[in-house]
């Protein structure tokens, strides 16, 4: 289960400037130490630790290696990823530079299985008013909808939950992650 908070914030910026409207963003867990990953997976394919580590530091610097020369290197089970950047643009061949480099980045593009189990996976939406009161839960079925448990009638509703609308663009203004995509 995912877990996500929408926590009523005054936005800063943008059409609703002014106003108070509950941002989502996802609740994150605390970081797993590579020792952990590493048991786990020796645990689920039954190696042993230390081959286990021996393969993640070798895949590690393989991947490393290869994402830097400009592939785009596959992690199995997972998808892709591969090297980008932001940089201004110029009006002439003379005025290009290095130094038009604003980012360097490392994008990940999911595969469809990934894409697929993360649909399915249920979504647990806790609401917060802007005092830091738990106001609503809501949880989503595997069909996507998101289901309202204090609705009496059981229905489908998605209020206080927020939506997928398109018109979080620039009012995620109150510390929230944005929508996560990266463009080049």
């Amino acid at each position: 289960m995912l877990k996500v908070k929408a926590t009523e914030q005054k936005i800063r910026i943008g059409k609703y400037e002014g106003t108070h409207r509950y941002v989502m963003q996802p609740e994150m867990y605390a970081q797993l130490a590579q020792d952990k990953v590493i048991k786990e997976a020796a645990l689920r394919s039954g190696v042993s630790r230390g081959i286990m580590q021996a393969c993640w530091d070798a895949a590690g610097e393989v991947i490393k290696a290869w994402a830097t020369e400009g592939h785009s290197v596959a992690l199995p089970g997972l998808g892709t990823m591969r090297f980008g950047l932001r940089a201004k643009s110029v009006a002439t061949v003379n005025e290009v530079k290095a130094g038009l480099i604003t980012s360097r980045r490392i994008i990940f593009t999911p595969n469809t299985e990934l894409k697929d189990e993360l649909a399915d996976t249920t979504v647990q939406i806790t609401c917060y008013d802007r005092n830091g009161k738990e106001v609503k839960r809501v949880t989503s079925t595997d069909d996507g909808t998101v289901e309202d448990p204090e609705n009496e009638n059981g229905g489908n509703e998605n209020t206080g939950g927020g939506s997928n609308t398109g018109d979080n663009g620039g009012d995620n203004s109150g510390g929230g992650s944005g929508n996560g995509n990266d463009m080049d």
